[in-house]
């Protein structure tokens, strides 16, 4: 188990959302070692996109699970006097899959993030769309799979979230208010929206009530400027003295310490 508040509190050189070749991430397992190492970060975890029960290029093939926790292991023994390394996994969520699931529970992991990319579609049952990734293709499926009701889509994620957060099995919550930004291109101005701020708060609840450790993600900020969560709900994190980490969520080993520092200083300001 890993005592994540006790690093957090004794350093900002961490990073515990790295996704490399076994999902949708851009290099290796090594090349993500040696560039932390190079980084002078202290603690490095490995977060590959689950496998899931639909078709998605983004995730993990549930066959290369034992290849990438054995390799990982292999990288703990040949690094571990530079650098801690943890195997991790953010794992999705649907209605019946999830942290939460046994066969999540058996895996050698060190740590879990749980995550919501899909949400059910309106057109048929057991249909899960992806409504992370570009503007572009968010606002085709709006169309193809959820009538334009971009109302109903965010009450959607959030619920999902909630449903998530009471099954439990995670330890950190991956970027919980991810949806804000499609919502944004969607339907500028929705995140002021006094049901779109109600729903938020619900699931900040939530996460404060299970104990749940918070996550700061900084990918987005080089491109959009922005965090996931939105900068606004930094106050809130720090007037409840909620645990949270700082994650780059790199896909590249260049990416690692991307917008850390950044967000790291607004959470210092407030």
């Amino acid at each position: 188990m890993i005592d994540f508040e006790k690093i957090i509190k004794s350093s900002q050189q961490y990073n515990f959302h790295t996704h490399t070749q076994y999902c949708d991430g851009r290099d290796n397992i090594e090349s993500f070692v040696k560039s932390a190492i190079s980084q002078d970060f202290h603690w490095l975890g490995f977060s590959p996109h689950s496998p899931v029960l639909c078709e998605s290029g983004c995730n993990m093939k549930k066959e290369l699970v034992a290849q990438y926790t054995n390799e990982v292991e292999t990288m703990k023994s040949k690094y571990g006097c530079q650098i801690n390394i943890f195997t991790g996994m953010e794992i999705d969520f649907f209605d019946n899959w999830g942290p939460s699931n046994e066969y999540f529970k058996c895996l050698p992991l060190d740590y879990r993030i749980g995550s919501i990319h899909f949400i059910p579609s309106f057109n048929e049952e057991n249909e899960y769309v992806d409504v992370d990734g570009c503007s572009v293709d968010f606002k085709k499926k709006m169309s193809l799979y959820f009538d334009n009701d971009i109302k109903q889509v965010v009450t959607s994620f959030y619920n999902q979230t909630l449903k998530m957060i009471d099954a439990g099995g995670f330890d950190i919550i991956g970027h919980f208010d991810k949806i804000s930004n499609n919502a944004n291109s969607f339907m500028p101005g929705i995140e002021e929206e006094a049901w779109y701020k109600k729903l938020v708060r619900e699931v900040f609840d939530a996460i404060i009530d299970n104990k749940y450790i918070i996550e700061i993600n900084t990918k987005a900020y080089g491109d959009l400027n922005r965090f996931f969560p939105n900068k606004n709900y930094f106050k809130w994190i720090k007037d409840y003295n909620a645990p949270f980490v700082v994650n780059s969520d790199a896909h590249f080993c260049d990416k690692l310490n991307s917008g850390r520092n950044e967000a790291f200083q607004l959470l210092n300001e407030i």
